[in-house]
């Protein structure tokens, strides 16, 4: 890798010769190559003109421009970072004309790209994903020659014929003096002074910087394509003007900054039908995010990466024995079912649960490892990590994190069956017998915990995961309803340690849209009286000066009515516990319930039987059940249910504003709702509400304040002290 460029340029006619840097293979996080600080000068090259008394010259690496084109569209420039590496592990191949021929065959090592998440093979062209597989290669292009007013490079092989012609015939030429003019003079009356035939068109150069590309085919892509016209000559009407170098030149500034903090992204059910779906979900999240981070947070030196976590395509499961035994009739639908609603049925089968809990447990693990291998820097400079994750996978990322198995509810329940055993007469046999077994249990628990703790002692167990969750945001989350189901009542300590203690996760932030059919609240799970209290309101992107969300107060879902206290009889014939009650149903839009549930059944359809039963029981009520018997079922039957004494929630202390006064409250909010569109079609949002998530920006700002919150607070501190 010693090898280096030289270029050269010329002032005043006179050449001189500038070092370039050299290569190096430690910068962006993983091998490739990379330049030193002592780099290529910066220069901005306004309309396509060069410098004054400039001579011409082979392409100088700062002047070329790398691109990439994905999913077929325009090609898209790399930053200056990335582009020059690229040109200096091309010119290391021999290939370009600066480069050592000696160095031509030998091997380059892949060149790290946009903030590492990528890598360029230089010898085929191609670019690929680090950290997650994916069959469609990305194609990458030297650009030298470009179209103007789009700046969209010339296809290579026609590039590099055209930059070959100029050089044997313009090399060591001085370039017009005054190019800020030339561009704007009409060429009409010039004539060439130089010509290239190409197969499909031909280059004429007018003058040394005065070049155009003409089609001898009518359809030419290039001719389709050209909208910028130059006054009414031949070479206006029907030719386009070439320009050589890019517009902005390369420069070691244009650098991406260390990313401070990463991102886990975890699907939920459905990925077996299309396996590729979270990659391009992460990527909008992304997109929307660097769009935030360069409108909010610019000010800061360091940014927020988003790695997307693939867990379901590697598991084998059952292997093909549910698709065997699946009926040929509507087979699209049962298609659409195994390959969604089959995942909530894996997870609930005790056979299938650990293998889906270990595939997202070390599809994590690998990424980390990797992520700190590429970026060494990041453990040493305290770098964070936060998970969001988006329906099912919300479940199996909480189970992670908590260790929580099954198997225990199953001992508890043992338990309580023996306890109620022994409160039943029996004979003197049955009693010495069961005293007898007693005994043995108790003895087996005692071997038991002396061997884990000799296992302890000479096995240090490693940890689930290998890092610490710094915050933990739910999507479109059933959590809830499984912590429900799993016995988890309200408290009266308003920590969120009752569910997920503070040790495994500093932040649990549970986000849903509204309609969205799947999600469920969690704060009524730690204080019951959050049930009657509105989840916070995420700002809109675009909001001036909101208010933090820690200044929130909380206030009533409805506050012209007192709550209500009901016995659990009244209860259980109204609705469902509020722990588990959907949100929607909490909000009063005026609409029939009956209307609202129809729709969330469509969104359910896709969740499957189980889920979709579930919500028809909690949504489709008859339009007779009015907002007063909702109220009162939402205040009841969430307890222990073996009461038959009240056990709703007592009427709450509140002002005339409808804001709570202070009483029992939670030490962060943790239910964020999103705001409804103002034509946005409640029906139809329950159909799509639960994949919303991915591209809105308001997300991304509420993602992004809370990762950013320590850094912001630092960056206002030491503001401060300057002043």
């Amino acid at each position: 890798s010693g090898a280096s460029l030289r270029y050269s340029t010329g002032t005043g006619g006179e050449g001189s010769e500038g070092e370039g840097a050299g290569l190096a293979s430690s910068e962006s996080g993983g091998s490739g190559f990379s330049l030193a600080a002592a780099a290529l000068p910066e220069r901005r090259r306004p309309g396509g003109g060069r410098p004054r008394y400039e001579v011409v010259r082979e392409l100088g690496a700062e002047e070329v421009r790398w691109f990439y084109r994905e999913d077929r569209k325009t090609w898209k420039p790399f930053i200056g970072y990335d582009s020059l590496r690229i040109e200096l592990a091309f010119r290391a191949l021999g290939t370009g004309g600066s480069g050592d021929p000696r160095d031509g065959e030998a091997a380059v090592e892949p060149v790290c790209v946009r903030s590492g998440l990528y890598e360029v093979d230089v010898a085929s062209a191609e670019s690929y994903p680090v950290y997650w597989n994916q069959t469609e290669k990305i194609p990458v292009m030297r650009g030298q020659w470009f179209i103007d007013g789009t700046w969209q490079p010339l296809e290579e092989e026609e590039s590099n014929l055209i930059e070959q012609e100029h050089l044997n015939r313009f090399k060591g030429q001085q370039l017009q003096e005054n190019f800020d003019m030339e561009v704007s003079k009409p060429v009409d009356g010039k004539e060439a002074i130089h010509s290239l035939k190409l197969s499909r068109n031909h280059v004429d150069w007018h003058s040394v910087d005065e070049v155009y590309l003409y089609s001898d085919a009518t359809t030419s892509k290039i001719a389709r394509t050209v909208t910028q016209k130059l006054g009414f000559s031949k070479a206006s009407s029907s030719g386009t003007r070439l320009h050589r170098g890019y517009v902005e030149e390369a420069t070691l500034e244009d650098k991406p900054p260390q990313t401070s903090h990463i991102v886990f992204v975890v699907h939920g059910i459905g990925q077996k039908m299309d396996q590729g779906r979270i990659i391009k979900n992460t990527a909008m999240m992304r997109d929307t995010a660097r769009k935030i981070e360069e409108k909010y947070f610019s000010n800061l030196a360091t940014h927020v990466e988003f790695l997307p976590v693939e867990w379901r395509s590697k598991l084998t499961l059952d292997g093909d024995t549910v698709d065997s035994i699946t009926p040929d009739k509507v087979r699209g639908l049962r298609d659409m079912l195994n390959s969604s609603a089959m995942d909530i049925m894996y997870y609930t089968s005790p056979l299938y649960r650990d293998e889906l809990v270990k595939g997202l447990q070390q599809e994590l693990n690998r990424l980390y490892t990797l992520f700190c291998s590429r970026n060494p820097e990041f453990e040493e400079k305290g770098g964070k990590v936060s998970i969001v994750s988006h329906s099912l996978g919300c479940v199996i990322t909480y189970d992670i994190m908590t260790g929580w198995n099954p198997v225990r509810l199953y001992e508890q329940l043992l338990q309580k069956e023996e306890e109620e055993l022994e409160e039943h007469w029996m004979s003197y046999e049955e009693q010495c017998l069961l005293e007898e077994l007693y005994i043995t249990k108790q003895r087996l628990r005692e071997i038991e915990e002396r061997l884990s703790e000799l296992k302890a002692s000479t096995i240090s167990k490693p940890p689930v995961l290998k890092f610490k969750v710094e915050n933990f945001f739910c999507m479109g989350s059933p959590l809830a309803v499984f912590l429900a189901l799993r016995g988890i009542r309200p408290g009266n300590s308003g920590s969120q340690d009752h569910i997920l203690p503070r040790t495994i996760c500093n932040r649990l932030l549970n986000i849903f849209h509204p309609t969205d059919p799947v999600a469920y609240r969690l704060e009524p799970l730690i204080l019951k009286h959050y049930s009657n209290i509105s989840p916070v309101q995420i700002h809109w992107y675009n909001t001036a000066n909101p208010l933090p969300y820690e200044h929130m107060k909380p206030s009533f879902l409805n506050p012209t009515k007192e709550a209500t206290s009901v016995t659990d009889s009244e209860s259980v014939s109204t609705v469902p516990s509020p722990t588990t009650s959907p949100v929607m149903v909490r909000r009063h839009y005026g609409e029939s319930i009956t209307n609202i549930g129809k729709a969330s059944i469509l969104g359910a359809a896709s969740i499957g039987k189980g889920l979709g039963g579930m919500l028809f029981s909690r949504f489709g009520r008859s339009s007779a059940t009015t907002p007063q018997t909702l109220e009162a079922g939402k205040d009841g039957a969430e307890g222990d249910d073996k009461k038959a004494s009240s056990v709703g929630t007592p009427p709450l202390p509140r002002s005339s504003s409808g804001f709570l006064e202070p009483t029992v409250e939670l030490e962060h909010r943790i239910d964020f709702e999103l705001r409804e569109g103002l034509v946005e079609s409640r029906y139809w949002s329950a159909v799509t509400s639960h994949t919303a998530y991915w591209s809105s920006l308001d997300i991304a700002l509420f993602l992004l304040t809370f990762m950013y919150k320590h850094d912001q607070e630092d960056t206002d501190n030491s503001n401060l002290d300057a002043v």
